[in-house]
């Protein structure tokens, strides 16, 4: 017989309680797209850590019950009012817990799963992606829409992201990194940014199985979820539909360049029919981004070899530089404040950035033995 809910932490910003053996978090800010909030971040933080040596659940679903969103990404007006005021120890803490959380999905013992339905940005890619790692899966609809679009706002793919962009196929993850482009859930699936995919109309049949299903481990809630996105039409999704796969060539050959200049020397001088089109779109998106940040992106995917650690500690490091000397207080003014569009970049011309532009923007505030997330391993 299923497990009966047990108690779990309800706000009006995310709801977690155990059902059936299976540890479910709902996102529920919908008027902000469940954009993350530092309760939000703490709540599902305790609910992992009370979770994860619970021989009485299983496995996690994370999944939101508004059909626009499942996250949007962090609090941005939070960020900036911190900003704003100094607040760097605010900022500073906000960042770090988020990182911490991101963390301990990448890492968690048990199988995450998350329902990645309608839009997927910034910090939701951050409670989302580590699925993979953990046995979990990462689930996309026909709805979903996926994008690490910081460069737009002056900042650059934090949570980890660049782990897994650094690990997509061919020039994939640099040219998301940083044109910040959206792409839909057969693009996600083709670049390994996600792994199975269902339909829409059957999220809500597929909670109701999760609560009521009988599951010995881990695995068979996975199972339970796999079996879904195979009955259905879409399966598996069709890579054949992805618009990243039919235009794989055209960015492996210029998002391959050594750095935006020559990305963009790249995309200017591609005379290829078909091609011509794309470069131009490209080009005119590169245009509207900051050119510190994007250059900052770029390396950030470079540097990203190492473990989720390591990349999360730069992120950290990043986002004080990006706050402190880039374009992340004037971008967020320009898209979410005032929305005006017209962003005055510290650094107006792609072509004007420097290699030591970019390299005082990863010097650490912090000594190692000092960092906030000196702690995380792997």
């Amino acid at each position: 017989m299923p497990t009966p809910a047990s108690g779990g932490i309800a706000c009006d910003e995310l709801q977690t309680r155990v059902v059936n053996r299976i540890g479910f978090i709902e996102l529920n800010r919908p008027r902000a797209l469940n954009a993350l909030s530092l309760r939000m971040i703490r709540a599902m933080r305790t609910a992992l850590d009370s979770w994860r040596d619970d021989a009485s659940v299983l496995a996690v679903v994370v999944h939101s019950p508004h059909a626009r969103a499942f996250c949007s990404g962090g609090d941005l007006r939070e960020l900036h009012e911190a900003a704003k005021r100094g607040d760097t120890a605010a900022r500073d803490s906000f960042f770090a817990e988020e990182y911490l959380l991101d963390h301990a999905i990448f890492i968690y013992p048990k199988p995450y799963v998350a329902l990645m339905n309608g839009i997927v940005m910034g910090g939701g890619m951050g409670i989302s992606l580590g699925g993979h790692r953990t046995g979990g899966l990462r689930v996309v609809t026909e709805s979903t829409r996926m994008a690490m679009p910081e460069t737009r706002i002056g900042f650059f793919p934090d949570v980890g992201a660049s782990w897994f962009l650094a690990r997509t196929p061919g020039a994939i993850g640099p040219y998301l990194a940083v044109t910040g482009m959206t792409i839909d859930a057969a693009d996600a699936l083709y670049a390994g940014l996600a792994d199975v995919r269902i339909d829409e109309a059957a999220l809500p049949g597929l909670l109701d199985r999760l609560r009521h299903e009988p599951f010995v481990d881990g695995a068979s809630v996975v199972d339970s979820v796999r079996r879904v996105a195979e009955s259905a039409p879409c399966g598996a999704g069709s890579r054949a539909t992805s618009s990243l796969a039919a235009s794989r060539a055209w960015i492996d050959r210029h998002f391959g360049q050594r750095d935006v200049a020559h990305i963009l020397a790249s995309l200017e001088s591609e005379r290829g029919d078909g091609a011509r089109e794309w470069a131009a779109e490209t080009i005119a998106v590169m245009r509207e981004r900051s050119p510190l940040s994007m250059a900052v992106s770029l390396e950030v995917v470079a540097r990203a070899e190492g473990s989720m650690a390591e990349c999360l500690r730069r992120d950290l490091d990043l986002t004080r530089s990006t706050f402190e000397r880039g374009d992340a207080v004037e971008g967020v003014r320009a898209r979410i404040i005032d929305k005006d569009n017209r962003p005055r970049w510290r650094i107006a011309r792609i072509e004007d950035v420097t290699r030591s532009d970019v390299e005082r923007m990863f010097v650490s505030p912090w000594s190692a033995g000092d960092h906030p997330l000196r702690r995380l391993s792997g």
